[in-house]
């Protein structure tokens, strides 16, 4: 882009359509205001109104005779024709009226003619000229209103003001990127050996994962120039005006080459093309501009593309083949290291205590994006200020997650006895059948205060380390987590509530993935029935199978969940004592952490020992303590 050049501006189009709006006001509008204003009458209706004295004032011209009435209401201005009558004068003078005759001046048409043409020409004028000086201010230096066909591209010319330290948790990415880098700084490294440079870029992955924070962190480290537009911006209501966009970007990116240019969210024009009726035309000519635009610059001349997206599979084959975007470099979601470093990236400028353990934070926040990891450090430095802190404490971080996750707390929500004992019951339930499990994650916090969410309580779990593969052991232990709470509904208070409505649909998500996605049942095996569809965007499934399959899967859930169910029963049932002890105690504190929890369950005896709890138990029940002792004796 060449700040220095100032916009052409043509205002033929301006003059022309200046031109018909005062034609029209002079030939049209003008007649028509004074018509609504002025009566015609006779002349003999005027001279009778004389006579009978109704007439105030008169204005004798040169070929009309205006008049005005003497009454109250009337204030219409009259007129008619003027006649050679040489008894006027004495008419007038018996009627009372004021009259008085119009001197002829030779500068009548002059200043008719400055004031119908040349004073609305120049109001006009003014008029436009402000506002096209505004507009372009506005839309930058690519023409204000005759901008249309013009790149509306931001650009950094010195430095974005990002580089690679300030991103966190994408590793491979930014070595990925780091190449692309060193090829802006020394292009003859490459080019010597003969090896050619991608043109194109394509970074993929979920939202709020960094995908335009590494695209700047490129233009930092390689400190040329920057331009960053979003593919919406391409596609107007007026056809063509895309492709003379992107002509008009590739052209100013040749003059400050090298460079480098960003294209965020290039699905809104990088869509599949087809030949269905309706199409969008405007889309696909755009595209293909980008194609041919992509395709014309030479290799050594230091233009590189970058393009984000989270939909890569909408994208159309012919943008993503070799020459184009040659290289796509996953920006996926953070696994435990990447979290807790991104945690202290963005806390870096935070003030915050010396205890502060990030390790902690991150294993509570698994599948957050980078966005979300930001946004709950911002959270814990709220807190702070609203309790009157001038430093963040991990129980700000703590309750930042919680926030984020399940809402602000709802302190002024009132819940009734009954239904505040049947919540508690139920995250109970969730617990106890979790400590059973010997694949689930150990229990981190229980807590029956209500969130804005809509959640009137909720057991967090949290695991020790990060897991990337899940077995049919585990997948079984989830779901009886989540059939716990209504099991403990049912088996202390006789009764199905409405709260177990998120874990009935998580139970059943992960049983229909165990028979459609994962070959986890016998009965169908190692047989994809289900695909997954826009995976960075939730992940919708759409069936792959007959309506008589499809029969036979919602059998098989909906007997794996019952089985699950019915395990969790059994659990709560062998252990209803302990269930009553720790739900009495959640009632009177609200809040249970995973180390309490389990110190209470340990008081007496332990259910089936979760080989990953927190607190290992050192003895199962007194029976088998004594065998143990025997055993040893022997």
């Amino acid at each position: 882009m060449n700040n220095d050049k100032k916009p052409n501006y043509n205002f033929v189009w301006f003059y022309a359509a200046l031109l018909g709006i005062i034609l029209l006001f002079n030939a049209f509008l003008v007649p028509n205001f004074e018509k609504k204003k002025t009566t015609e009458v006779g002349y003999g209706t005027f001279v009778q109104m004389l006579k009978n004295k109704e007439v105030s004032s008169v204005d004798i011209k040169e070929n009309k005779i205006s008049f005005k009435t003497n009454k109250k209401d009337d204030k219409n201005m009259y007129i008619t024709g003027k006649m050679e009558d040489p008894n006027l004068v004495e008419e007038l003078e018996k009627s009372g009226a004021k009259y008085g005759k119009e001197i002829p001046s030779e500068n009548t048409p002059i200043f008719y003619f400055i004031m119908s043409w040349v004073l609305p020409f120049l109001i006009i004028w003014m008029i436009g000229r402000f506002l096209i000086k505004n507009m372009s201010k506005k839309m930058g230096s690519g023409g204000g209103m005759m901008s249309f066909g013009k790149s509306n591209a931001k650009l950094y010319v010195k430095s974005t003001g990002v580089s690679f330290s300030d991103v966190a948790g994408q590793d491979e990415a930014k070595e990925a990127l780091t190449e692309i880098v060193d090829f802006l700084h020394a292009p003859e490294k490459y080019t010597s050996i003969g090896a050619k440079m991608p043109k194109g870029a394509l970074l993929v992955g979920p939202p709020g994962t960094g995908k335009t924070l590494l695209a700047q962190a490129v233009a930092g480290e390689a400190k040329v120039p920057f331009f960053s537009i979003s593919g919406s911006e391409f596609v107007e209501m007026f056809v063509g005006m895309g492709a003379s966009r992107v002509r008009d970007l590739f052209k100013q990116a040749k003059e400050k080459a090298p460079c480098i240019v960003f294209i965020d969210e290039i699905d809104a024009i990088g869509k599949k093309r087809d030949t269905n009726f309706g199409g969008n035309d405007e889309r696909e000519q755009t595209l293909n501009q980008l194609l041919s635009e992509m395709d014309g610059f030479e290799d050594g001349i230091g233009i590189v593309i970058l393009a984000a997206t989270n939909r890569p599979d909408s994208l159309d084959n012919a943008l993503l083949r070799p020459g184009r975007f040659d290289r796509r470099i996953p920006v996926e979601l953070p696994d435990l290291k990447g979290r807790e470093s991104i945690l202290e990236v963005h806390s870096k400028n935070i003030k915050k205590s010396d205890d502060i353990d990030f390790n902690q934070v991150a294993r509570a926040t698994s599948g957050a994006s980078g966005a979300e990891l930001a946004n709950i450090v911002n959270e814990a430095a709220l807190r702070a200020v609203r309790l009157g802190r001038s430093t963040v404490m991990q129980e700000d971080l703590e309750e930042s997650v919680e926030t984020v996750i399940a809402g602000y707390q709802r302190k002024g929500a009132v819940i009734n006895e009954k239904e505040k004992r049947i919540v508690a019951y139920h995250e109970v339930g969730h617990a106890l059948v979790a400590a059973a499990g010997k694949h689930s994650a150990p229990v981190h916090k229980i807590t029956i205060i209500p969130r804005t969410s809509g959640a009137l309580g909720y057991t967090l779990q949290v695991e020790k380390d990060e897991k990337f593969l899940m077995t049919k052991d585990e997948a079984l232990d989830n779901i009886t987590t989540y059939t716990g709470g209504r099991a403990a509904e049912e088996l202390i208070f006789n009764t199905k509530t409405s709260g177990a409505s998120n874990d009935i649909e998580m139970a059943t998500k992960i049983a229909r993935s165990m028979v459609t996605r994962f070959g986890m049942d016998d009965n169908f095996g190692m047989v994809a029935l289900e695909t997954v569809n826009n995976r960075y965007l939730g992940g919708d499934t759409s069936l792959a199978c007959s309506p008589e399959t499809s029969s036979i899967i919602d059998k098989t859930v909906i007997e794996i969940v019952k089985n699950c169910h019915e395990r969790a029963i059994n659990i709560l049932r062998e252990n209803e004592e302990k269930l009553h002890e720790i739900s009495e105690y959640l009632l009177k504190n609200e809040t249970i952490t995973g180390e309490e929890f389990m110190d209470i369950l340990e008081s007496k005896y332990i259910i089936t020992s979760n080989p990953n709890s927190e607190t290992e138990a050192k003895e199962n029940t007194v029976e088998e303590e004594q065998n143990n002792e025997e055993e040893k004796s022997i």
